[in-house]
């Protein structure tokens, strides 16, 4: 059936909002690990078709798969199991054999399912070629408190040249959760370890870590959608009960972050299409690791102009702002504070100083309307109130002719054209006849600093 004309003007919006993200990802390096879980899951060919879909659109992949639940069955059904001491597994000569039955098996299912090419499926047509091999030389961890770990390993170095002529050729990289030693030994390794590794040794555009579960929550128990490599240290000190798969990736990723990879993401695996969601859209669908603010509200910049026009305006056609042109907004773009979110504008406001009288206007209040929530305007409010303290003001007016209860519901009172400075009662444009709302400015040590 053909698309409804809706649904079909939907989807070319949505597809042109994907736009500037595939010019961003073609021809980048991407890292994507994910756990043994699933492998078991009879979603794998949907996750393959999306992995698939990227290689696609020019993007260099390399996958890292784990084989937990594979190897514990195999030791299951010959009457052994796995045995952890700090969080550590010991790797035994019955467990090696399992790991690397367990790596072979999931190495074979995921190249069978990267070869698919069944016409009426997305893989139609498609041929991607999978390199797999010695990629990893390992160490072992070797004896810790006493206690010898025998075949469990970490990565000494990632054999990046091999890797990269692999991505080079085209193909996508396959890596398991093994590694080599120089002396011909095999080691049971972390794949969060590995992934970690071979986006460092790449130096990848994004490590991507396919997590069990609803990953990394706020205290409202909603979805984090961002963290600093800091905030992860403080989250693994403390006693929040995460999952070791999760805190091993979550440790992984704040320690690539240190190490030079700029964006680290943390996505619910069992959610259908969180990886495109997560790649090709502003707000994503999982969490984001960085070194520095996701979402920055900073002084504008002459490159902003843009960003702001496109939030002003809508506003301005409908009357309610007066117009800017982009050669005033040069003039006075010093005055305003932005919300950076991922490389786009989401909030602005100016503050406009009279020091003499110790007052000052704010004006261009603006949030986008995809993000008026999670109180973006009460902080960039507050902001913008620190901002006129430092600065000596007491007092801050606004000028509105359609958003007066805002203001009023947070604290400014209605004052008169009188109540303006000299200069900008002089500039008073009667025939829009907006209101005039004043607040006085209590100074506090705390709002005293600008954030």
């Amino acid at each position: 059936m053909p698309p409804t004309l809706n649904s079909a003007t939907s989807f070319a919006h949505w597809f042109r909002q994907c736009t500037p993200y595939i010019h961003a990802h073609r021809g980048r390096t991407f890292v994507i690990a994910f756990g043994g879980e699933a492998l078991d899951d009879p979603a794998l060919p949907t996750l393959v078709h999306d992995i698939a879909l990227l290689h696609g659109l020019g993007i260099r992949l390399v996958l890292v798969h784990g084989a937990r639940p594979q190897i514990e069955r195999r030791l299951a059904e010959r009457g052994t199991e796995l045995h952890y001491i700090g969080g550590l597994r010991i790797t035994d000569d019955a467990a090696l054999a399992c790991v690397k039955d367990a790596a072979g098996s999931a190495r074979v299912e995921l190249e069978a399912l990267l070869s698919m090419g069944l016409a009426n499926s997305p893989m139609a047509g498609v041929r991607i070629p999978v390199a797999s091999g010695n990629f990893v030389i390992a160490r072992p961890i070797g004896v810790l408190d006493g206690v010898d770990y025998q075949h469990t390993g970490k990565v000494r170095r990632i054999d990046r040249e091999a890797l990269r002529a692999a991505l080079d050729a085209g193909a996508v990289a396959l890596m398991p959760p093994i590694g080599y030693s120089p002396t011909g030994e095999v080691f049971n390794l972390s794949a969060a370890d590995v992934a970690r590794a071979a986006a460092v040794a790449l130096a990848a555009d994004k490590l991507i870590f396919l997590v069990e579960g609803e990953g990394v929550t706020d205290a409202a128990d909603r979805p984090a959608s961002s963290l600093l490599a800091g905030d992860v240290d403080a989250l693994l000190a403390g006693d929040a009960g995460l999952p070791e798969e999760l805190a091993q990736a979550l440790r992984a990723g704040a320690d690539a972050c240190r190490s030079g990879i700029r964006r680290v993401h943390l996505i619910p695996r069992a959610q259908d299409g969180a990886l495109l969601q997560e790649l090709f859209t502003r707000d994503g669908a999982g969490t984001l690791i960085s070194d520095r603010p996701f979402e920055e509200l900073r002084p504008a910049r002459i490159d902003d102009i843009p960003g702001i026009r496109a939030l002003l305006e809508p506003l301005e056609q409908a009357g309610v702002l007066v117009p800017r042109p982009r050669e005033d907004l040069e003039e006075v773009i010093d005055r305003f504070r932005v919300t950076e979110r991922d490389g786009t504008v989401i909030s602005c406001a100016a503050l406009f100083c009279w020091p003499e009288e110790q007052i000052g206007e704010l004006a261009c209040v603006v949030v986008h309307p995809d993000y008026r929530t999670r109180g973006r305007g009460d902080r960039l409010l507050a902001h913008m109130e620190a901002l006129a303290r430092e600065r000596g003001l007491k007092r801050l007016f606004v000028l509105t002719t359609q958003t007066a209860h805002w203001f009023r519901e947070r604290g400014f009172e209605p004052a008169g054209v009188g109540d303006l400075p000299t200069t900008r009662r002089a500039a008073y444009n009667a025939r829009r006849n907006s209101k005039v709302y004043m607040k006085r400015l209590a100074a506090t040590a705390e709002s005293a600093q600008v954030p």
